[in-house]
């Protein structure tokens, strides 16, 4: 890898007339996240220009959006993202859900420090200034980045949980949602999976069943998702691709999202769980339903 090498070719792809998108693509797809900030650096000191100032004026649309996403680090992706959810125009609650879900301890905590560093304004007054009611509070709570990360399973304190649970759903009139934020936003994976089984002896049903008949809207979208990012984060990932592409129109801000950010991280995985969870493969679903440069780039990203 020479960052020097690629900015030339870079460079050499934007210039004169019309823009070479191929090589655009083969060049950034074949770079990871770190090789590529440094090719960035370089752009700059051996030609003087923006690299992403660059890229913006010659790219447009969705396909601009993949490349962009591709060039910015992997936490500024998700402060960005976070900052469109809550400061474009209507809140995007799944992306809010999705990022704040899926994240490790240590990446919430530098999404806050950049978030706050960027926009002067802590990510958790945005939250609390664009959202409202028990959903905002799953949110505060996921967004302090303060889940317990151990893997002791206490055994008594695992049937007290879901006993909980259980008295704060299905056993009374109405739900005490604040009881499943306390549960499903603190305990550890491994403790959380034990309550999970253990509750379906107490209940006769799934706990993500309960959250569906107990709650609704955002609050429920969220709690779901806390459960599926514990059991199976692949499949919580394939379930989002499969849905932002089903159906009519595409909702191409979670395709891109997920995409970029995941094609370093588990991609493989996501593949593998789209293909036994809906019989064909992500790479087909994204050829049919995406055209052109940016059917190129995801599909790239995609592999295989």
């Amino acid at each position: 890898f020479s960052a020097e090498q690629e900015a030339q070719a870079l460079r050499k792809a934007m210039k004169g007339f019309g823009t070479d998108e191929d090589a655009i693509i083969e060049s950034l797809t074949k770079l990871n996240v770190s090789q590529r900030q440094q090719v960035l650096i370089t752009y700059k000191s051996t030609i003087g220009r923006d690299l992403i100032d660059d890229l913006k004026s010659e790219l447009s649309g969705n396909f601009e959006k993949v490349i962009v996403g591709l060039m910015t680090p992997t936490t500024m992706y998700d402060v960005h993202e976070l900052r469109r959810a809550l400061k474009g125009a209507g809140t995007d609650e799944g992306c809010l859900i999705e990022i704040l879900a899926s994240r490790t301890n240590g990446e919430i905590r530098h999404i806050n420090e950049n978030y706050k560093l960027q926009y002067g304004s802590t990510l958790e007054e945005d939250i609390v200034s664009d959202t409202s009611s028990v959903f905002r509070r799953v949110l505060v709570s996921l967004a302090t980045g303060n889940r317990d990360e151990g893997t002791f399973v206490n055994e008594a304190l695992a049937q007290q949980d879901a006993q909980c649970l259980y008295e704060a759903g299905e056993k009374k009139w109405g739900t005490d949602e604040v009881q499943f934020l306390s549960i499903l936003c603190t305990r550890n994976r491994y403790h959380l999976l034990r309550v999970f089984d253990v509750y379906r002896g107490i209940a006769n049903k799934d706990i993500t069943e309960s959250i569906k008949s107990e709650m609704s809207g955002d609050l429920e979208d969220a709690l779901l998702a806390v459960v599926k990012c514990l059991r199976n984060k692949p499949a919580y990932f394939a379930e989002r691709l499969y849905k932002s592409m089903k159906g009519l129109g595409t909702d191409d801000s979670t395709l891109i999202r997920v995409m970029v950010s995941r094609s370093e991280i588990d991609m493989l995985y996501i593949r593998r769980e789209f293909l036994a969870m809906y019989g064909k493969s992500l790479h087909s679903f994204i050829k049919g339903d995406c055209s052109g440069d940016y059917r190129k780039v995801l599909l790239k990203l995609c592999g295989g």
